[in-house]
This record gives C-alpha cells, sequence and structure tokens, in this order.
C-alpha cells in the first residue's frame, strides 16, 4: 500500500473516533445550570468580569465545585474527563456506575495532577485537564500527534466550560492561569492539540479540546502540524 493510501486511511480512522465521541457529547444530557445569582444575568458580560476569575488545581479540597461544574452528566457523556487517559474498553465500561468518575476521584485523592479549575465570584465556571503528556494513553499512542522531542512536557487534552459563560473570553483566562501555575510549579513546557475550524461557526460538542485562536491568543505557538486541522501548539515558561 502506497504511503498516500496509508495516509488517508490513517485520517479517516482518526476522524472515526472523534465522530464517535462528539455523538455521544451532543446526545449527552446538558450539564446542569450554575445555581449562581449573576449566572443569567450575565450572559453579555463587561469584559472587567475576567479579571475576577480566579484558578486552582484540582484537590480534594474543591473536589465538590469540580461535580458541580461538571453535573450529572459528568460535563459530557459521563466523561469526567478519563477519556484521554484509559483505554476505549475502559472509558466505555466507566460511564455506568460512575467508573470515571471514581476513576478521576481517585487520581485526586492520589495526589496526581488532573487539570485546573476556573471560578467567578466563587463558583466553578470553567475546566481545563492539565498534566504530564505520559498520563494521557491517547496521546502517546497517537500517531498524529507523536512526540516531537525528548523534553518533558505537560499537555492539555481538553477543557470544559460552563454554557453561560462561553464565547467571552474565558478560555483564553483560562490558558493563562495555567501558564502562571506551571511557572510557579517549575513547568517548562506546555503542550496542546486545538482545532482549526473549517467552518465559521464550531458547534461546542467539536470544541472540547480548544479552539486554535484561544490558544494563539494567549502566546501558544505552532510547532508542528502533522494534522493540518489540528496542530500541535507549544508555550514554553522559561526561554
Amino acid at each position: 500500500m502506497r504511503k498516500a493510501e496509508r495516509f488517508i486511511i490513517r485520517q479517516r480512522r482518526i476522524q472515526r473516533i472523534c465522530m464517535e465521541y462528539v455523538t455521544e457529547c451532543s446526545l449527552a444530557v446538558p450539564v446542569e445550570k450554575i445555581k449562581h445569582p449573576m449566572a443569567t444575568a450575565k450572559q453579555i458580560r463587561d469584559p472587567e468580569f475576567l479579571t475576577q476569575l480566579t484558578f486552582e488545581p484540582l484537590s480534594k479540597v474543591n473536589w465538590g465545585k469540580f461535580v458541580q461544574l461538571f453535573g450529572e452528566r459528568g460535563a459530557c457523556g459521563n466523561c469526567w474527563y478519563m477519556w484521554p487517559r484509559v483505554p476505549r474498553n475502559d472509558f466505555q465500561e466507566g460511564k455506568d456506575n460512575d467508573g470515571n468518575k471514581s476513576a478521576m476521584k481517585d487520581l485526586v485523592w492520589e495526589g496526581k495532577p488532573t487539570g485546573i479549575l476556573g471560578l467567578y465570584e466563587d463558583q466553578p465556571i470553567a475546566w481545563c485537564a492539565f498534566a504530564p503528556r505520559e498520563d494521557y494513553l491517547k496521546l502517546e499512542k497517537s500517531r498524529v500527534h507523536k512526540r516531537i522531542d525528548d523534553q518533558p512536557v505537560w499537555s492539555i487534552p481538553c477543557f470544559f466550560i460552563d454554557k453561560n459563560f462561553r464565547r467571552q473570553g474565558v478560555s483564553i483566562e483560562l490558558l493563562k492561569g495555567v501558564i502562571r501555575y506551571a511557572a510557579l510549579q517549575g513547568i517548562k513546557i506546555i503542550e496542546a492539540y486545538p482545532t482549526i475550524p473549517t467552518r465559521e461557526k464550531l458547534p461546542d460538542s467539536f470544541a472540547w479540546i480548544g479552539l486554535y485562536k484561544s490558544f494563539e491568543q494567549a502566546g501558544f505557538q505552532i510547532v508542528d502540524r502533522t494534522s493540518n486541522n489540528r496542530p500541535m501548539v507549544r508555550y514554553y515558561t522559561s526561554i
């Protein structure tokens, strides 16, 4: 089989896997609304509210806020953002009986890095998965997003923004919060794999990996374009 044919088959396989996940997200019951007095009133917000956001790593202390943000369906089809971490069969099984939720909780209770929560007036409104790349099985096995060097990196494989706070710059501020946290922790390289939409408006269910324009505005740069629509980007906290 020629190289070009193998490439096409590989791209179709990747698209099929992504579409399966997106379908699950599209069919998921909407995440319950945050019961916060400002949530509805601030559908159209003064950009100044972004300066009031705070960010903190997920821990035992704020686990309840993480659960509040994700709701009864674990943000998207009982994912609980275990999808990039475990084999597909384990992930599918984990959708039942709070398996994925329990798996995420175990990681937190063990003190392992899982991600960053974004808070507005002490209420959870955003989440960003953030951990060493080797913790994400899907990335380590990816043919499209192979490691480009042997440098230790931390990866951002996915996002979740409460629907009342989307399209208002929260993801950019969240990324800046991740950068500040990484710098304080001595993490030198942050890596991500966002999407570059092929149409003007991208459905929310397709945005879980993050939008390239958000990363660009936060200072990330493309370091690999094996995939034209999902480049690998990096931010170096110390140069």
